[in-house]
């Protein structure tokens, strides 16, 4: 008998599909493929819920799950991602050249991040962390969060999006810099002294 004040299993998991959404849209960029992904994890972990068990918490375990089912979307549309094997421009990104000198040293010191381990166990971190990554333009969200979110090797991401190694090392390279610019104004940034 359960408890009228504990969630069922089926609610817990409606309770987590809004987040799943959101990570599936951002991976995919596809609303109907995303809405796939998602009803797949559900329909998993439904079918088998005692793989679960309690080992870790519900939304890590459904991530978990999620991963897969985007890497299996990505696989199956892949003939339908276009755009991804040719650069955004031929000009060079003024990102590229932020912060440095001519000779490739840091025009000024980078800020003090502090201690990067506590503050990735902020929930707050991992909202400006999602804000930033929402920024990014598309083909470089996409294949950095191929890269470092779902772990997909360089040559995995080059063989199923028909990239050369070069671009997508160009693209993540982009894609770090903005995300370090948006994270040293909206997280790392010292408020001014009065």
């Amino acid at each position: 008998m359960t408890n009228a004040a504990t969630p069922s299993f089926e609610q817990q998991l409606a309770g987590h599909r809004d987040y799943l959404l959101r990570f599936a849209r951002l991976q995919l960029r596809n609303e109907t493929w995303a809405e796939d992904a998602v009803s797949e994890t559900v329909l998993a972990a439904l079918a088998k819920p005692q793989s679960f068990a309690n080992r870790s918490q519900l939304k890590t375990w459904l991530v978990g799950i999620l991963k897969h089912k985007v890497i299996d979307a990505l696989r199956h549309h892949s003939r339908e991602l276009s755009g991804l094997d040719r650069p955004d421009d031929d000009d060079a990104d003024p990102l590229d050249y932020l912060g440095f000198k001519a000779d490739g040293h840091f025009s000024q010191q980078p800020a003090d991040w502090g201690n990067p381990e506590q503050e990735l166990k902020s929930r707050q971190f991992f909202k400006v962390l999602e804000a930033c990554t929402d920024k990014l333009p598309p083909v470089q969200g996409r294949l950095f969060l191929m890269r470092e979110w779902l772990e997909l090797s360089s040559e995995e991401i080059c063989k199923e999006l028909g990239l050369t190694s070069t671009n997508l090392y160009v693209q993540l390279h982009r894609a770090r810099l903005r995300l370090r610019e948006c994270l040293e104004l909206n997280w790392f940034a010292k408020p001014n002294a009065p």
